[in-house]
């Protein structure tokens, strides 16, 4: 099986799902439809079209959840991640789709965590997750998933004029981090430059012009 990924979506990470969908529908003009609950992992999600197959997710913990018995996935649990999002909604992670979770994730250099079942609604997939919730290369290099059947959740969300015109990142070990992304298939999909602290952008076309998350 190829280990060729693609980008599935992006992940901004807020309080509450009301702030993050606050602040893309103030950024972009249009407003995420809610999506639903991971049981899982005690949040829940708002998710926004962008382009075929692709979209945004705002993820936030769900205040009605039950107490877990693992950290939450996209580092959700760290005291600084929860600083940062209360401060405002931010693009934290990308997920990558692929046609064999088990296979990309071995032939990945970098340490992504088991793959693990999960489901919303009536959507099942597979995907990533370190065991202490960390985000992989601090979020610059993608978790890995795979859909169980064909459908896809950006097809029935609403059309709209937002797409993804680039992705960046900085990191301080750029050359570890673009070796990993080539061995995904990645190495296109997203440039890495040095940086201090690793960081993620995504440029935007949308009708109001560019945006970057």
């Amino acid at each position: 099986m190829s280990v060729a990924a693609t980008l599935d979506h992006l992940v901004i990470a807020a309080s509450t799902l009301e702030a993050g969908e606050d602040h893309l529908e103030e950024l972009l003009g249009v407003r995420p439809r809610r999506g639903g609950k991971h049981v899982a992992m005690g949040t829940h999600n708002s998710l926004l079209k962008l382009g075929e197959r692709a979209f945004v997710e705002v993820i936030a913990v769900d205040p009605d959840a039950a107490s877990l018995s693992r950290p939450r996935w996209f580092g959700l649990d760290d005291p600084a991640m929860r600083d940062a999002i209360t401060e405002k909604p931010r693009l934290i992670h990308w997920v990558a789709r692929c046609a064999d979770i088990e296979t990309a994730r071995s032939a990945c250099p970098v340490d992504l965590g088991p793959a693990l079942p999960m489901e919303r609604g009536s959507f099942r997939w597979r995907i990533t997750i370190p065991d202490d919730g960390h985000l992989p290369g601090g979020g610059v290099i993608p978790t890995l998933i795979q859909w169980s059947d064909a459908r896809h959740p950006a097809d029935a969300l609403p059309e709209n004029s937002v797409r993804l015109a680039a992705l960046s990142a900085a990191h301080p070990e750029p050359a570890r981090i673009r070796h990993a992304l080539a061995a995904l298939a990645l190495d296109d999909t997203l440039k890495v430059t040095f940086g201090v602290t690793p960081r993620l952008a995504a440029m935007l076309r949308t009708s109001r012009g560019p945006v970057t998350l």
